[in-house]
């Protein structure tokens, strides 16, 4: 009922006004602490369901319905709550922010729950221009009801109505819409946004005659089967997230008070990119983008689950980090470790499922967790020379488990190790080096050594004496030829002998480059800075393969020039097929060489 078409009270009417400025504390809350206006609903419901918890503490078998009703430009919101006396009104919605002693009544009993009356009701000033509450008290029946109408402009009346302006306890909410914020109250989207806040309610709330609360939460139902409980989830999930996913986990956790289910996503996604999770506080949703509910390492799951322990923002829309959520994020990863462990052993057909996508996730736990790397060693599958292995296979063919920390160098020195019968590890992808490494603390007796240039040189036959002195002044000219680019030359003989040559390098080799680089382009000063920082580091070397039948055709080359020339293609085609990327000077050497070469040939022609 409109306060100006209601009756008047026996008390005479007199403004007051808020206690705080009304238009600046819209704009913080529209602005600055809550995303979206849709919060307004959330603020109600709130209140709805605070207010019904507030009379069961006293009278259990107290109705519980909250029912809203749309339309044109105008909410009502209706409740079976504890109900408001005219000394409540005062005290929780004209003083608001105002710090009080009070521990009686509803004050004391609002604590424990969801939201606070008065900052909840004037955040629905972000959607609205007036509104109208009448309530009447279920702890005073006495007391005859009361009405309080606000206005943006930051005024606010209160007047007790006739008994039959609410014969019943409980309140009900009037709002007519500000001026461009209407679509926010029109009845599809009330319906939506009750059913996206309110689905797990604990009481019976309709928008009309249309149900919002849909109770049981799936992951607390009954199912025939497993099989149809994984459907339902599956279905569940779909709705929720959009995906289907590739299994659910159960998140039973009691003393933390969580109950819900974490959904495996069905494709791979990046550690770097922050997961979202959909929490919901005593059954009302607080957020759609929890961030700091799981361990960074299970980025591979979206949660939604619903909690009685976490505390709220300022805002509601996100959880406070403190003590409580770094024990109930831990105790979540818990569960999620322990269904990886159940997979192992019972799922082993699931599991190589889960890993072909999430194969990341599991590596980034299994770094600080020796018993998951235990129990996953026969299952995470590792770049090898033998293909994709796990490391425990891996280690069973070879006594000593070589790797490489970077992609760059295991291109470089995989076919030829392979040819050789030497074993190696890719571990340049995201924490493969950290476990291989660690592969001697879980399985004792595994010799772990990283490979570098000079263990592959090592492994590599050498050239008999008198065939390599034969072929000293063509090792001369090559190395005279690539010495500028602080690169070796050595003859070896190897497989496959396809491969002319092999250039072989490490990470300290890198290094000298680089400083060597920025030392040429470098100022005086700098120079001498960087020069004084020259070490003795190794250089790269190209190892030219004495079996291959064009090194042997080049090695027979008199012209020194030529011998130059040859020695640069071979040098750039080596470091195309190891796949390193390629400086200024490496590729100016390729054209070089490659007009070089033209022009010999094109000579050639001319020639005859």
């Amino acid at each position: 009922m409109d306060s100006q078409t209601s009756q008047p009270s026996q008390a005479p009417q007199s403004p007051h006004t808020f206690q705080v400025d009304l238009r600046g504390l819209v704009d913080l809350l529209s602005h600055h602490l809550y995303s979206s206006p849709k919060v307004y609903l959330r603020e109600l419901l709130q209140n709805a369901v605070d207010a019904i918890t507030a009379r069961r503490a006293g009278q259990p078998d107290a109705p519980a319905r909250v029912r809203l009703h749309a339309e044109a430009s105008a909410l009502r919101v209706e409740d079976t709550g504890i109900g408001l006396t005219e000394s409540d009104v005062h005290a929780l919605l004209a003083n608001v922010g105002r710090s009080s002693k009070r521990s009686d009544g509803i004050q004391e009993a609002r604590s424990e729950f969801l939201g606070q009356f008065g900052i909840g009701l004037l955040a629905c000033f972000v959607v609205a221009e007036r509104i109208r509450v009448v309530s009447r008290s279920a702890r005073t029946p006495d007391a005859a009801p009361v009405e309080w109408t606000a206005s943006d402009d930051g005024s606010y009346t209160v007047r007790t109505l006739p008994d039959a302006a609410r014969p019943e306890p409980g309140t009900t909410v009037h709002l007519t819409a500000r001026p461009g914020a209407a679509e926010w109250l029109a009845p599809d989207r009330v319906m939506a946004l009750a059913r996206d806040f309110g689905s797990l309610l604990p009481y019976d709330v309709r928008v009309g005659e249309e149900a919002v609360t849909d109770l049981p939460p799936p992951w607390d139902r009954a199912y025939p089967s497993p099989a149809g409980r994984r459907v339902a989830l599956a279905r569940h999930c779909h709705e929720l997230f959009g995906f289907t996913p590739l299994d659910s986990i159960e998140l039973d956790v009691p003393l933390a008070g969580v109950r819900g289910v974490a959904y495996v996503l069905p494709s791979a996604v990046s550690p770097a990119q922050r997961a979202t999770h959909r929490v919901h506080l005593k059954g009302m949703l607080l957020t759609e983008r929890a961030e700091q509910l799981l361990p960074d390492w299970a980025f591979f799951v979206r949660c939604v689950l619903d909690t009685d322990s976490l505390r709220p923002t300022a805002s509601r829309e996100s959880l406070y980090e403190d003590e409580t959520l770094a024990a109930v994020r831990e105790a979540l990863g818990e569960r999620i470790r322990s269904w990886l462990t159940a997979l192992a052993a019972n799922d082993p057909e699931r599991l190589s499922a889960f890993l072909s996508v999430h194969h990341l996730g599991v590596k980034s736990l299994a770094r600080h967790d020796p018993q998951m790397l235990r129990t996953m060693l026969p299952w995470l599958p590792f770049e090898t020379t033998d293909g994709q292995l796990s490391l425990e296979e891996f280690a069973q063919r070879h006594p000593v488990v070589h790797f490489t920390r970077s992609v760059e160098e295991y291109r470089q020195v995989a076919p030829i190790a392979s040819a050789q019968g030497v074993g190696v590890v890719n571990g340049g992808y995201t924490y493969d080096s950290e476990l291989v490494e660690a592969l001697p603390s879980v399985r004792p007796g595994t010799v772990v050594a990283e490979l570098d240039a000079d263990t592959v040189t090592a492994h590599l036959d050498a050239v008999d004496p008198a065939e390599e002195l034969a072929l000293a002044g063509f090792l001369a000219a090559a190395r005279a030829r690539l010495d500028p680019l602080g690169c070796d030359v050595v003859l070896r003989a190897f497989h496959p002998l396809s491969v002319p040559a092999l250039h072989l390098d490490d990470r300290a080799a890198r290094h000298e480059q680089a400083r060597a680089a920025a030392e040429e382009q470098a100022d005086d000063l700098w120079a001498g800075i960087l020069g004084s920082l020259r070490g003795t580091a190794p250089r790269a070397r190209l190892v030219l393969n004495h079996l291959n039948p064009l090194i042997r055709r080049i090695g027979s080359l008199g012209d020194r020039e030529l011998i130059g020339t040859a020695t640069e293609s071979l040098y750039g085609q080596a470091l195309l097929m190891a796949q390193r990327p390629l400086r200024p000077a490496d590729t100016a050497l390729l054209n070089r060489a490659f007009i070089g070469l033209l022009e010999w040939a094109t000579h050639g022609e001319d020639g005859h």
